[in-house]
């Protein structure tokens, strides 16, 4: 497997983010290994925490709330998936599958031996991270979710139901064409200016510093096979019987996780911004939680509610 690997000067005096780089190697599947990069802030001895990003994004995204949990005593773990950050990216889309991403964080959560955690993912971070982290769930106590999703195979009326509450149904699939017939994504414009298709449910208030930064891992369209092909990855034949049977392996330890289960999702985000209700009804740790909805942020609650999502997972860590 061919892949590039983002020069660290790119990385150099990035706006709030001045965390240092650690690195694991993983198997490529291919017979290589891949390096994947990862944010590891805090005591080590703290109360460890997980946050994974999700499409377009990176590790970046948590900046703003990286020094909150670090001050109430947790240690940070944020890795950057492959294709992202400062993370290898292989450079054909084919390279890509939810398969192979579930293995890549799953080798990463084995390497630095992720024990007692909490977990919080979004987007694709919750679709690839809470399969990860359900398929060896005796590393982690305790688990939140924004605006993410997992789909259930077993179940997908359920999934359907949920839907109708969004504003518009049909903006994923917009998001979804646009990058398929793009050579290249401006990420940082984009977060800013809302993802196309979707608009004010992705977009965010960034200095020209902070669009950089999410530019920073792909100086050219050939680090972004990972970032164009990412929206496609849950279509049928992409996602393929392997990721098909991994989500429904996931969702049959979820339906049964009564450890805390918390969702925090930004109620302006017509794609996932209703998935909550799903988790809310169908995860008996779900059950009596403090759920969370923010009526003023969008698909990309991290950069929107860093202190109100820095309290969900402090409170779901210290009732673990």
């Amino acid at each position: 497997m061919k892949s590039l690997r983002t020069p660290d000067a790119c990385f150099e005096n990035l706006a709030g983010y001045d965390f240092s780089p650690h690195y694991v190697e993983v198997d490529d599947l291919d017979g290589g290994t891949l390096r994947m990069h990862y944010v590891d802030e805090g005591p080590p001895d703290g109360s460890p925490v997980v946050l994974l990003h999700g499409e377009p994004t990176w590790s970046y995204l948590y900046r703003k709330m990286i020094p909150g949990l670090v001050s109430l005593g947790h240690r940070v773990l944020a890795p950057d998936l492959v294709g992202f950050g400062r993370s290898d990216k292989p450079t054909q889309q084919s390279d890509y599958s939810v398969a192979r991403h579930v293995a890549w964080v799953s080798a990463w959560i084995s390497a630095v031996d992720v024990r007692g955690a909490s977990f919080f993912g979004q987007d694709w971070g919750s679709l690839i991270g809470l399969t990860a982290v359900l398929l060896d769930a005796t590393r982690f106590e305790g688990i939140a979710v924004g605006n993410g999703a997992l789909p259930d195979p077993s179940n997908f009326d359920r999934m359907a139901k949920a839907r109708e509450q969004s504003p518009d149904a049909e903006a994923f699939q917009r998001w979804q064409e646009y990058a398929a017939g793009s050579a290249r994504l401006e990420v940082g414009k984009m977060l800013a200016e809302g993802l196309p298709g979707i608009g004010i449910g992705a977009s965010l208030d960034l200095s020209q510093a902070e669009r950089a930064a999410y530019d920073a891992p792909f100086p050219d369209a050939s680090y972004q096979a990972g970032a164009l092909v990412f929206p496609s990855l849950i279509q049928p034949e992409k996602l393929g019987p392997d990721g098909m049977q991994l989500f429904n392996n996931a969702w049959r330890v979820l339906e049964n996780w009564d450890k805390p289960f918390v969702t925090a999702y930004g109620k302006q985000d017509p794609v996932l911004g209703w998935f909550d209700s799903v988790f809310q009804q169908y995860v008996p740790g779900a059950k009596g939680q403090r759920h969370r909805e923010f009526a003023d942020a969008g698909h990309f609650v991290q950069e929107q509610k860093p202190k109100e999502l820095v309290e969900v997972i402090h409170s779901l860590a210290r009732a673990s």
